[in-house]
């Protein structure tokens, strides 16, 4: 029996998903990301014959000409992945299928929308296709550590004067009823802006001593007090942005009773939207404000021993409204409070938001209605960092999106355990990046 397009689709993505490539901070190039792009040559040899390809240090740039070198495109992705601990089913990269799903590690972050747009520009190029402008493509090997590779490249790429009309990098996929109201639609959330990203470090001091006679607020005491007080929120300040009242709008025909009415009616209800959206998700609430998570600490070496410094490390989500540098100086006055110094340890890249009525977006939406009938485009703004951050240099219109049909636990497994993707949606994929580069 003949095999189907999304097998032989996937039998492909499979073995990419076997090259493995974890990427660590600090690190770029080396034998794994080389024995990588020798794998891709390999894969789709009509489009590297067809393009002109840059190597640095492990990241990949390739231009494939088109009829004018004027108002070119770029399509995006990584090609490093992260690592992959813990008690998977099946084998993080064995690139195993089993039950209409490929298994791995990669497969929806992002060495599968990396695959998608080569293999649809590899299909063009065997016909003969000729673009009309020119499309470039762009893979880091850093997007999951510092971001060096996409940083080196968008300055390269601006230095030698070249502006792109569209970028369209990962972001959001297509979800039944992703912010969770209720609502029966199935969406393609397509990212028009992503929020900056700053670490920062919270520093508690004191003289120390001996833990059987503990004083009153010790460095540690001090840096709880800090942090139960910066998880309230009210340092930050929610507000609905265009982009986010817009969603919303969207979404409102698919929710019923008052939910749905609030949603339609965006704009007359921000305060009791910014009170209710946190309700719905996480992931909602964050779009509305400036976020800021505790991931790492430390105190003493000693169980009986006070820490002379004790802290605790934040990742802060800042938003467009309020902005990195008034984002940071609200926490640094709250840590203030508790004697606790704020140290920036890296205060990220701010990019800019594309507006969801250019011609770009509208593009991106067009072709979410011939490959996907009845999904509905909706405009948000990313949570998440991405390499698009650094290519608001040389574009105007910066677009966050992955044609996969992804559930709950697909996208869970994202950074995660059991890491998947559905087979028979990457034809789809194919598909769609093939009407974006026929249509530039």
């Amino acid at each position: 029996m003949e095999d189907t397009r999304a097998e032989r689709y996937a039998r492909t993505l499979a073995e990419l998903i076997r090259c493995e490539t974890v990427s660590v901070i600090g690190q770029t190039g080396g034998e794994k990301f080389d024995r990588f792009h020798r794998l891709l040559q390999e894969t789709f040899p009509h489009l590297f014959a067809a393009a002109q390809l840059e190597e640095f240090d492990g990241s990949l740039l390739l231009r494939w000409p088109g009829q004018t070198r004027e108002m070119p495109i770029l399509l995006m992705s990584h090609h490093d992945v992260v690592e992959a601990s813990g008690p998977w089913s099946h084998p993080p990269f064995a690139g195993e299928m089993d039950g209409g799903r490929l298994w791995g590690r990669g497969t929806l972050d992002t060495k599968g929308s990396l695959w998608a747009m080569l293999q649809a520009a590899e299909e063009l190029a065997a016909e003969g296709f000729v673009p009309r402008c020119d499309i470039w493509f762009e893979s880091t090997c850093t997007e999951e550590t510092d971001g060096a590779g996409a940083d080196r490249i968008s300055q390269e790429l601006q230095k030698r004067g070249v502006r792109f009309r569209m970028t369209l990098d990962e972001g959001g996929m297509i979800m039944a009823d992703p912010l969770g109201s209720g609502g029966g639609g199935t969406f393609a959330m397509i990212g028009v802006g992503e929020k900056g990203c700053a670490d920062l470090k919270f520093v508690a001091r004191s003289s120390g001593g001996h833990a059987s006679t503990p004083g009153k607020n010790t460095p540690l005491v001090r840096l709880g007090k800090f942090m139960a007080a910066a998880e309230s929120g009210s340092c930050f300040k929610a507000e609905l942005s265009p982009v986010v009242e817009e969603m919303l709008r969207r979404m409102a025909p698919t929710v019923s009773g008052p939910t749905g009415k609030l949603m339609a009616n965006a704009g007359k209800f921000r305060g009791p939207l910014c009170a209710a959206i946190p309700r719905l998700s996480t992931t909602a609430g964050a779009m509305l404000k400036t976020t800021l998570a505790f991931t790492m600490a430390q105190g003493s070496q000693g169980r009986n021993v006070l820490p002379q410094e004790a802290w605790v490390i934040g990742n802060m989500r800042y938003s467009h409204h309020q902005g990195r540098e008034d984002s940071i100086a609200r926490i640094q006055a709250l840590a203030k409070k508790y004697d606790i110094e704020t140290q920036v340890l890296d205060g990220g890249t701010p990019s800019h938001i594309t507006d969801y009525r250019s011609p770009g977006f509208r593009l991106v939406e067009e072709a979410v209605g011939q490959v996907f009938p009845g999904v509905i485009p909706a405009p948000y703004i990313m949570t998440g960092a991405s390499d698009s951050r650094y290519f608001s240099r040389v574009s105007d219109c910066c677009i966050r999106f992955a044609p996969f049909r992804i559930d709950q636990q697909q996208l869970a497994s994202i950074h995660g355990v059991d890491e998947n993707i559905n087979i028979d949606t990457l034809p789809g994929a194919v598909d769609f990046y093939q009407f974006i580069i026929r249509r530039a």
